[in-house]
């Protein structure tokens, strides 16, 4: 407040001394008398006039260490309306009290006073803003990062701008980096475009660059991944600015730049989805997701919100991460219309009472247990959930003429070497023989590993790193398919809208990935060099695990659907009384020993080979 003041009194003073030089300069340093008296005529009107529009325009409202072109405009509209306001009154004041003595002011003297006026109101504040900047004596003594920043486009300057703004984010802004040949050398808010991205590695050592930031929004997935694989041989800290498709206000500030991460490097293009034809199967109507709390239920429940279902129905038995993906659900779509349920799928009686009392119309099935290596030592385990689970739901789907379900499989499934693949490949196998068998349509979605979920390599890498490592990968060639987490939910909710029944849908999941690649990205993007600063470690294949994964079922070719990253697989006649036998089968030897059940699983899914394993040691 006490500022406020002190800017309406400079302002007055400044407004007196401008229209006194204006008049000055016109009449070359030699005022008539006659316009003398109109001067003092005009002050306290000029002044109270102009003071008026200042604070129309908000200019004692504004904190001017933040001042921007905005501001600056605020005081032209000011000082303008203010000036043509004056000249109205000047006609008046001479035609209603100066007896026709023509004493008003010429146009020259008006346009001289506006150009002052804006000078001097600015000035002021850009005064201001200066001192401010000056006067953060708890950033004086701190050393600031050397910055180096890829894109010379808007994105890069809203962040120059940000950064000069606000000295606690502590850069020396060193360059930018654009690979338009027109833009080298040229100054963007005082930066110099040093070159193009062939140049970033010279550059970085030549500088002593510190941190990189990759300003570059509206790039493709591809031309990112190529910057970033130049800029993570620096040895530079790295960071980004997130797609501009995740930006929804389009606004470029340092609270939206993030670390690069694995999924920068190995994600893909944004999927583009046919809302049309997901809005027909989902708004409305009620959609019930099992295993609703892990990393692809969380994510289908996110998804499916989007599309404005009539009841979500989230089914877990572990309370806790439904309890989150809840209260982010409340914070997201309020209004959803949403029930947390807590319970198990090998609970068939539970089961029953859910469908019974909420009639759900389309089905997500992503509840199952994962974990190979661990599913290879409770086989048992596997069968229960895995097989006889999905077994229950399918048959609530049936018995309850639910309009469609959707299986969440794996390219584990494909020439299964673990129990975890071969019960999810028997899964397909219900999925296909309840097809033949219902009005319900059943489907299966079948991807690879998922970037981030729960039990997957990167938080385990992560959590190696956090502690000095090291970095353990079970194999030098091991490789596996990945997606991120998003994409998986998108296209299996996409693939569900094409889905006509009995089809195993498989995903475009691109090029396998080494897994020591991925390990020594994961250790270069968290600022150390790999084998140096953290050593990798190779332990040899866990119980049932591949060096490799197989997309789908060798001997079936897969035909495409109308989604570019969606391909299927033509549906197989499965007879309904071997699911039936198999389930009677399984349920005989589940609380039985090891050998049985795994004996089992290979007698009802041909294609399982149980892999013979030797630990290395």
């Amino acid at each position: 407040m006490q500022k406020d003041k002190k800017l309406v009194i400079y302002d007055v003073l400044f407004l007196i001394a401008s229209l006194y030089f204006a008049l000055l300069l016109r009449f070359d340093f030699n005022i008539p008398p006659e316009y003398m008296i109109f001067l003092k005529l005009s002050i306290i009107p000029v002044v109270i006039i102009t003071l008026i529009m200042n604070k129309i325009f908000n200019l004692y409202d504004r904190i001017w260490k933040y001042a921007s072109v905005e501001e600056l405009f605020s005081i032209v509209y000011s000082v303008s309306l203010a000036n043509l306001i004056f000249i109205i009154y000047s006609y008046l004041i001479n035609y209603k009290f100066l007896e026709n003595r023509f004493y008003r002011f010429p146009y020259t003297v008006h346009i001289i006073f506006w150009i002052l006026s804006v000078l001097a109101l600015g000035g002021i504040r850009f005064v201001y803003r200066v001192s401010e900047d000056r006067n953060k004596g708890e950033y004086k003594n701190r050393r600031e990062k050397r910055l180096l920043i890829v894109g010379a486009g808007d994105a890069s300057a809203m962040l120059i701008r940000e950064i000069k703004k606000h000295k606690n984010f502590n850069y020396d802004i060193i360059g930018l980096i654009d690979d338009d040949r027109a833009k080298k050398k040229k100054l963007i808010n005082g930066i110099k475009v040093l070159g193009g991205r062939d140049e970033i590695q010279r550059i970085c050592k030549d500088k002593s660059i510190e941190e990189i930031i990759i300003a570059m929004p509206s790039a493709d997935i591809k031309t990112k991944r190529k910057i970033i694989n130049i800029c993570k041989t620096t040895k530079c800290k790295l960071k980004t600015l997130p797609g501009i498709y995740e930006m929804i206000d389009g606004n470029v500030n340092m609270s939206k730049i993030r670390d690069v991460n694995i999924e920068d490097l190995l994600g893909r293009e944004e999927v583009k989805l046919n809302n049309e034809n997901i809005n027909k199967y989902i708004k409305g109507k009620v959609i019930l997701v099992t295993g609703g709390g892990g990393s692809i239920g969380s994510e289908l429940c996110r998804q499916i919100a989007r599309f404005g279902p009539g009841m979500l129905l989230i089914f877990d038995i572990y309370e806790n991460n439904v309890y989150d993906v809840e209260m982010e659900l409340n914070y997201k779509y309020p209004k959803l219309n949403k029930k947390i349920i807590i319970g198990s799928i090998r609970d068939v009686n539970r089961l029953e009472d859910i469908f019974q009392k909420y009639r759900p119309q389309v089905v997500f099935h992503a509840a199952a247990h994962k974990h190979v290596p661990l599913m290879e030592n409770n086989p048992a385990e596997a069968v229960k959930n895995n097989i006889i689970g999905t077994y229950n739901v399918l048959k609530c789907c049936d018995k309850f003429k639910v309009g469609r379900f959707v299986q969440i499989s794996t390219d584990k499934a494909v020439n299964p070497t673990s129990v975890m693949g071969a019960t999810k490949r028997f899964c397909e196998i219900m999925v296909q023989a309840f097809d033949e068998d219902s009005e319900t349509e059943y489907v299966a979605v079948r991807f690879g590993n998922v970037l981030g979920s729960n039990g997957s390599v990167i938080p385990l890498f992560k959590k190696q790193i956090a502690h000095g490592g090291p970095v353990t990968v079970t194999h030098p060639e091991i490789n596996r398919f990945f997606m991120t987490i998003p994409e998986a939910a998108q296209l299996v909710i996409q693939a569900g809208a094409i889905a006509r029944g009995g089809e195993i849908f498989v995903l475009d999941m691109g090029k396998p990935v080494k897994i020591v690649d991925l390990a020594k990205d994961l250790i270069t993007l968290s600022g150390y060099e790999p084998g140096v600063d953290i050593k990798i470690k190779y332990t040899g294949l866990r119980p049932g695990e591949k060096l490799y994964e197989e997309p789908l079922m060798n001997e079936v070719a897969l035909t495409s659907t109308e989604h570019d990253k969606i391909f299927v697989e033509k549906p197989n006649r499965i007879d309904m009384n071997f699911v039936e036998k198999s389930i009677e089968d399984f349920g005989k030897v589940v609380n039985g020993d090891r050998e049985q059940v795994i004996k089992l699983i290979e007698e009802k899914v041909p294609t399982y080979k149980r892999k013979k394993y030797q630990k290395d040691e």
